[in-house]
């Protein structure tokens, strides 16, 4: 069970402390000087297993293109996963054109301000409801992320897993009770930048630098190092693949991933399982009829996922004939580059078409 004694009994003046660092401190982050629903809600779906640094650029880019919820829930598909490309995790852009859609036939336009409504939609969870509904909507819910439960299990030296459902809800019980309910949404997102700048996940926190370190019991107890309990990361699971890059008449074959599981709907290059040689490469080509008449090996990559890794051969074929059974689109290098989506695992592969 969660010790919260502390920061429980003396909220009031924990807020205080908290909401004054923000003030000073907070993160310049470009959803905060407008946070309007449609805006909070597309960085945070941004800001799920990406960092901040990096949604930046992606976020400003994406509001310049698609500024409202009508425009989102008509942009074309490809549109779509091109803006999204580099951010990984594509089913979140899918889930906000569905999302998108249903608010404008369901909630007349409207993002919807309540908890219930906004987790009815593809795409919001838990965390991401209660960030909307507090920072855009000012209502008096806890927003609890990564950084957040974190944090809370620091200043009540929380010893259990709280990567589990059951840690989750004791810690979000311990922020209602300590919530502002006047200044919900600044509150929610000091927490978040105390977690992001000073209780940090890796390496020894800042403690020195913190605002309500008098409140923590990890901090007095000299267990901040311990807390939060760390799981053992799972070991990934390696696929081989070989890539190509087919080459004919100055354009090269894209080809796209199916829809539902890793990177779907996306466009990638050809590739076979497994490490070939480069006279297994040959061969296989010629029996999809299509004639090799150069073929340079490329330099090796590597991508790693969350749950595997591709670990890619690559070759470059220069091909003289090819069948019309083949379902490959043929692309030049601009349009690889500025028009169809392909996932950051084919990088080093794009970039080995201007060699």
């Amino acid at each position: 069970m969660i010790e919260s004694h502390s920061i429980i009994k003396h909220a009031v003046e924990f807020q205080n402390c908290l909401m004054d660092w923000y003030q000073k401190e907070a993160r310049d982050l470009p959803w905060r000087t407008d946070s309007s629903p449609y805006k909070v809600w597309i960085s945070e779906i941004m800001l799920q297993q990406t960092r901040v640094d990096t949604v930046i650029p992606y976020f400003i880019r994406f509001i310049s293109e698609i500024s409202t919820v009508q425009e989102l829930a008509q942009v074309p598909e490809e549109k779509l996963l091109k803006l999204w490309q580099g951010l990984g995790y594509y089913n979140r852009a899918l889930n906000l054109k569905k999302a998108a859609q249903i608010i404008i036939k369901e909630f007349n336009g409207q993002i919807p301000s309540d908890i219930k409504d906004l987790l009815s939609l593809p795409g919001i969870g838990e965390y991401t409801a209660g960030a909307i509904a507090s920072i855009a909507f000012g209502k008096a819910v806890p927003a609890v992320d990564g950084n957040v439960l974190r944090v809370i299990a620091r200043l009540t030296a929380h010893r259990g897993d709280i990567s589990d459902s059951k840690g989750k809800k004791q810690i979000e019980s311990v922020v209602m009770d300590i919530l502002s309910s006047e200044k919900t949404g600044m509150f929610n997102q000091a927490l978040m930048d105390l977690g992001a700048m000073i209780c940090l996940p890796n390496g020894e926190p800042k403690c020195s630098q913190c605002p309500v370190k008098e409140y923590c019991m990890a901090y007095r107890q000299g267990l901040t190092s311990e807390i939060p309990m760390k799981k053992e990361k799972k070991v990934r699971r390696i696929e081989k693949k070989t890539v190509l890059l087919l080459c004919f008449n100055g354009k090269y074959a894209l080809q796209k991933r199916k829809e539902g599981g890793l990177l779907p709907n996306l466009w990638e290059f050809p590739s076979f399982e497994g490490h070939l040689t480069k006279e297994q490469c040959i061969s296989s080509l010629k029996e999809l009829g299509m004639i090799p008449k150069e073929v340079k090996r490329l330099k090796a990559s590597k991508h790693i996922f969350s749950h595997l890794e591709w670990h890619m051969k690559g070759f470059f074929v220069f091909v003289s004939e090819i069948p019309d059974s083949l379902e490959f689109i043929w692309a030049t290098k601009e349009e690889i580059e500025h028009k169809y989506s392909i996932p950051t695992a084919f990088q080093d592969f794009i970039k080995s078409m201007s060699l």
